[in-house]
């Protein structure tokens, strides 16, 4: 009974912090009567074609006269499956409602284009919300990538080596690709000791070389954009020892990170918890002419 009533209590405080958080940036963006600005909601959004074929997000995002920061949320599924509604990603309604411009993609999967093109496919997201900064009223200086499992490989990786040696394709060619920060959640990191990390394999070359090129604990620097790295001690889809090499890296290299770590929440996905400290952690890396708006 007394571990029941303290889960219950554990699982209230999140949800309080989750709604105060929530409340605070939504805030942000109401009309001065105090009503809630209208919701655009769009699906299937095409952010950039490779070979004639689309490349799709859904969007959503307040209707409101004050710059908007920006989330693009990328699924899990080992680079082989998952979607843009599924459990891995944010809800772009709600987060819309948060004040957020929210973006949820789908990528290429390995197999039907092998690697590196899923991690092309985020590059030339994050272009498309520079390119449309001005048409859904994005501050650019408030973009942030979340991911989880394999999406949180792909936004730590964008956050430690850019576009890499990777070409650009999908389009967009000259836009930037810079963000604020990474949100990263039972992410893999280091692909050679990862059993589903022999998944990440290029058409051609060194396919060992390939996969310590893709593993974001390998590229860190006190340059590197900040990171929130979630991860649960019994997630078996990717050991903690995954997250631990990572975390003794940044910490190694000086590269600006938080660490939540739970005992029990698996191979999580955009839980209560995850969306409270990832409200906590964007909050913190606004700047504070942004966040003073």
């Amino acid at each position: 009974m007394k571990l029941l009533k303290s889960h219950f209590a554990i699982k209230l405080a999140i949800l309080t912090v989750a709604t105060l958080l929530c409340d605070q940036f939504a805030a942000g963006t109401e009309a001065a009567d105090g009503e809630k600005p209208e919701i655009v909601s769009m699906d299937d959004v095409v952010y950039g074609r490779v070979h004639g074929a689309g490349l799709l997000a859904d969007v959503a995002y307040p209707k409101t006269g004050k710059p908007l920061p920006a989330l693009i949320s990328v699924h899990g599924g080992r680079w082989i499956g998952g979607h843009k509604r599924d459990a891995s990603t944010i809800k772009v309604k709600q987060w819309a409602e948060f004040g957020f411009f929210a973006m949820s993609i789908d990528y290429r999967l390995v197999r039907c284009t092998p690697a590196p093109a899923c991690f092309q496919d985020l590059q030339c997201a994050i272009r498309y919300v520079h390119v449309h900064a001005e048409k859904f009223n994005i501050d650019t200086d408030r973009i942030f990538l979340m991911g989880q499992s394999a999406g949180g490989h792909l936004v730590s990786l964008a956050a430690t080596i850019g576009d890499g040696p990777f070409p650009r394709t999908g389009g967009w060619k000259d836009a930037s690709n810079d963000f604020r920060a990474a949100i990263s959640v039972a992410a893999a990191y280091d692909l050679p000791s990862l059993d589903w990390g022999v998944i990440w394999t290029p058409a051609e070359g060194d396919v060992d070389a390939a996969r310590a090129l893709a593993s974001p604990n390998r590229h860190l620097s006190a340059d590197s954009k900040p990171i929130l790295v979630l991860h649960s001690d019994n997630d078996t889809s990717v050991p903690i020892v995954n997250a631990l090499k990572m975390v003794r890296a940044l910490e190694k290299a000086g590269a600006p990170h938080r660490f939540h770590r739970y005992p029990k929440m698996g191979h999580m996905g955009i839980n209560d918890e995850v969306i409270a400290r990832s409200l906590e952690f964007i909050r913190e890396m606004t700047p504070k002419s942004a966040g003073d708006e």
